[in-house]
């Protein structure tokens, strides 16, 4: 009740209030901020992940670690924070190196994996409570990554009912865990080898270069695939069947790549973004990129729009967010706001909620703040008047089909330069 009364204005806002000047701006739309998300042992830590929860969708996890590695912290955190109470989180994870990922179990919402910068993983049972600590933690130098785990994801449960989720880190790997009755299991899935000459080592001997991983994503709908981000740029198409081979390698970038994520309509279009200032639009099995932005500074991640085919948001260390809607405008964003001082602050992840209308974004001051969306950032595909009953998810697609037919149609250097060049003119 108290929270009720000290919200109500945001909370009013949330519910009812819409920019009245989109009706006169037909390609542009703005963020309205709203509740603001802290914890005062996390304020001098960087929010390194952000992860909604499937189930209950006003309930998500922020991450606290650093993404400067010349000031380590000893220690981090996880916590997990509802709209119905801004002023505390529900659950604190207090871990003993940084939190730099986590994912929240799709089947079993209660179940959260968090990385660590020490390469170690854990997973908590938030039914069981987090002041008993986790139920599973990695052990050993062989039980564990060898350096920072940069994405961590739940997988499919294998076929004899297991839950196990999949790790990248910075030391090359690809691991697969396995939750065992009283232990986790580790499987090598990959090593991220890069397809680059072999040098010669000091006693004569030839060495193969070894990728840094620094995020992956899984195929919505093929589980055994799954890309990986790596700080060298390049991004590899990977199955959990082959351990030795890439499916396809995309030079993609120049500097890290700091996040990847599938349309929630095409599984066969997927976004990526880098430190080298690019967002890009990729098609499966395609070497050239579909579209290219520049945002004008490091893009700290990408989401697509759960409720669009053609709208995905962007942040950058400049404390702006992008959202972009293909359909709208193929050349530059519909949305870009400042959301923090670039002179203190940079904005580092973002999240889509779901099913209700705003993004949450997080910065390097431990400060989670929801976005809610003006309408023009939300039109969702009309039936025509004749069209019957359609399934929206088919509208959608068919939405995007179109855009990427016309995108195809011209040759790819020419579309890949002009999108460049548009953008950053702009």
């Amino acid at each position: 009740m108290v929270n009720q009364n000290i919200y109500d204005e945001i909370a009013q806002d949330y519910r009812y209030w819409e920019d009245p000047s989109d009706e006169f701006r037909e390609e542009e739309g703005t963020l309205l901020p709203l509740w603001k998300f802290s914890y005062e042992r996390t304020k001098k830590m960087c929010v390194t992940d952000l992860c909604f929860n499937t189930l209950y969708y006003d309930l998500f996890a922020v991450c606290f670690g650093t993404l400067d590695f010349m000031k380590q912290n000893a220690e981090g955190a996880v916590c997990l924070f509802t709209i119905k109470n801004p002023s505390f989180p529900d659950y604190r994870i207090a871990t003993e190196s940084g939190a730099m990922c986590c994912d929240i179990h799709p089947k079993y919402p209660y179940l959260i994996a968090i990385g660590l910068y020490d390469g170690n993983v854990i997973v908590y049972n938030l039914q069981v409570g987090t002041k008993e600590g986790p139920v599973y933690i990695s052990h050993g130098v062989n039980g564990k990554h060898a350096e920072c785990v940069w994405e961590i994801k739940w997988g499919p449960d294998m076929q004899d009912g297991e839950i196990n989720f999949f790790s990248v880190s910075a030391d090359g790997k690809v691991f697969n865990w396995v939750l065992m009755q009283n232990k986790l299991a580790i499987t090598t899935i990959i090593t991220l080898f890069l397809e680059l000459d072999q040098v010669s080592g000091p006693d004569g001997s030839t060495l193969r270069l070894k990728g840094s991983g620094t995020c992956m994503v899984f195929h919505p709908h093929n589980q055994e695939i799954f890309l990986v981000g790596t700080e060298e740029g390049y991004i590899f198409k990977c199955s959990t069947a082959y351990s030795s081979k890439y499916l396809m390698t995309y030079h993609a970038h120049y500097l890290p790549v700091h996040r990847m994520d599938y349309n929630k309509f095409n599984s066969n279009i997927f976004a990526s973004c880098s430190g080298d200032w690019r967002v890009k639009i990729w098609e499966d099995m395609r070497p050239e990129p579909l579209f290219i932005f520049d945002l004008g500074s490091s893009v700290g991640d990408v989401k697509w729009a759960p409720y669009s085919s053609t709208v995905f948001a962007a942040v950058t260390t400049e404390g702006k967010v992008f959202v972009f809607d293909l359909n709208v405008n193929k050349y530059k964003a519909i949305c870009t706001q400042a959301i923090v001082s670039k002179r203190k602050n940079k904005l580092t992840r973002l999240a889509f909620n779901q099913k209700l209308p705003f993004i949450i974004v997080g910065d390097d001051k431990g400060t989670t703040i929801t976005l809610k969306l003006s309408p023009n950032l939300r039109i969702k595909t009309k039936m025509g008047k004749k069209a019957g009953v359609v399934d929206p998810q088919l509208l959608e697609s068919q939405k995007l089909d179109r855009l990427l037919s016309l995108v195809r149609e011209l040759p790819e250097g020419e579309m890949v330069k002009e999108t460049v060049s548009t953008v950053a003119s702009n």
